[in-house]
């Protein structure tokens, strides 16, 4: 009997050793599965991390100006949100982040040149919480209680503890600062006295004259949008041999036109109709009549377009920039208008594109709107012409023998003579002017 006894006793001590081992292996391994997970975390961002270089931006750029970082490391983005902008010769280029994630380092910095495939910045993708988050309320506990008993001038916040009483021994012992600085101020007291004023000198410096006004000077570094313009119009100026013809044009009909039909435009197509169109749909008809006007020069030949693709000058705050309406020809009035306000609206936003301004064989300019009377525009090579329009003035003239008033617009085209002839320029616009001045010969010659 004692035998089985002390078997069962040491098979029973057995079994709860091993089950004890086993509870400290399984917490263990909780553990170590915690570690595991966090490192497993760590290493998988690593090698998720991701740098985003300079994107390619067109055939003939090569490098830009780095204007800003609109994103700060260890901001979250979503996907293709704009995290920085380059500035080139031609547009502004933006730079999207390729997913979401989370800005880890910068690698350039702002006013920095930087080329086409260069490192720009790294960041770690992953979703992104867009849920901002939520302020945390006072507890309970930590608010204000107020006897409502009491008077609001002697009410006391409760939730406060109290300032400790002091012990009587602090009351009992003086301040041995206090003593210093009675003290002190009987020191001072007795010891200050006036200083003796100095002797003025017999010498006076010369008082300095004043200058009326401001004479501050500001340096500002060029964009590299206004250097290409300077170094494109200087170029136009060197290589085209311009020459300018001006012409008057009488624009009663046009403005009748425009008064009768602009609120069933604006209601039927949502488009304001200008006077752009007008001279857009009579300068590509001039143009078909007088096709070395839509030509262009290259090399030792000269090439001859059968469309006409029109640049629009926009004024923008960055400098002029000249989208292009492709093949102008083909449409109508209503067409033209909403082509322009669109370029128009993607110029003032910088949204722009090169395609939207690459090419172009004809382009008009209105200063008009700036108020201007006369001007010589300048030619955009390769093309041979520009036409400049102006501010509309009520002049007197001569009609049937009578002195009447109408509205007069001056129109200026500025030509390349080696290309166009003074006849053929003359003749292109005397035909603009006549299509203005009775726009029903468009539907004739359409």
């Amino acid at each position: 009997m004692l035998s089985r006894r002390l078997i069962f006793i040491a098979r029973g001590r057995a079994l709860a050793a091993s089950r004890a081992d086993a509870a400290t292996m399984s917490k263990g391994w909780k553990v170590a599965s915690a570690y595991t997970q966090r490192a497993k975390f760590h290493s998988t961002n690593l090698l998720k991390a991701e740098t985003v270089k300079v994107p390619q931006m067109a055939e003939s750029i090569s490098e830009g100006t780095l204007k800003s970082w609109l994103k700060q490391p260890g901001d979250t983005v979503q996907a293709d949100e704009e995290v920085a902008t380059i500035e080139t010769d031609k547009i502004d280029v933006s730079v999207n982040a390729p997913a979401a994630g989370r800005i880890t380092e910068l690698l350039a910095n702002e006013e920095d040149t930087v080329a086409v495939g260069q490192d720009l910045f790294r960041f770690e993708p992953g979703a992104v919480d867009e849920a901002a988050p939520k302020e945390q309320k006072p507890s309970e506990g930590a608010k204000e209680t107020k006897d409502p008993s009491e008077p609001k001038d002697q009410q006391v916040d409760k939730s406060t503890p109290p300032p400790p009483s002091p012990s009587p021994e602090q009351i009992r012992k003086p301040d041995p600062a206090g003593v210093q600085e009675g003290t002190a101020k009987k020191e001072v007291k007795e010891t200050s006295k006036p200083a003796p004023a100095p002797k003025e000198s017999k010498e006076q410096p010369a008082p300095t004259p004043r200058v009326p006004g401001s004479r501050n000077e500001t340096r500002v570094k060029m964009s590299r949008m206004r250097l290409r313009i300077a170094e494109r119009l200087k170029e136009s100026q060197n290589a085209a041999a311009s020459l300018t013809t001006f012409n008057e044009i009488d624009m009663s009909s046009v403005m009748e036109m425009r008064k009768k039909y602009k609120d069933e435009v604006l209601k039927e197509h949502d488009v304001k109709l200008g006077y752009m169109s007008a001279f857009a749909k009579a300068c590509c008809l001039a143009l078909k009549e007088i096709p070395a006007a839509n030509a262009s020069i290259e090399g030792d030949e000269i090439v001859y377009r059968d469309y006409v693709d029109l640049s629009v000058a926009v004024a923008t705050p960055k400098g002029l920039v000249t989208p292009v309406v492709r093949n102008a020809e083909t449409m109508n009035f209503v067409e033209i208008e909403k082509e322009i306000a669109a370029l128009g609206k993607k110029a003032r936003d910088g949204k722009l594109t090169l395609e939207d301004m690459a090419g172009g064989t004809f382009t008009i300019s209105n200063g008009g709107v700036f108020g201007s009377l006369y001007g010589t525009p300048i030619i955009n090579l390769p093309q041979s012409a520009v036409l400049g329009m102006h501010a509309i003035k009520d002049r007197p003239v001569v009609v049937n023998g009578q002195i009447v008033i109408r509205p007069i617009m001056v129109v200026a085209l500025t030509y390349d003579h080696r290309l166009l002839d003074g006849r053929e320029a003359v003749t292109f616009l005397v035909k603009v002017r006549d299509y203005l001045e009775d726009p029903r010969k468009m539907l004739l010659s359409a």
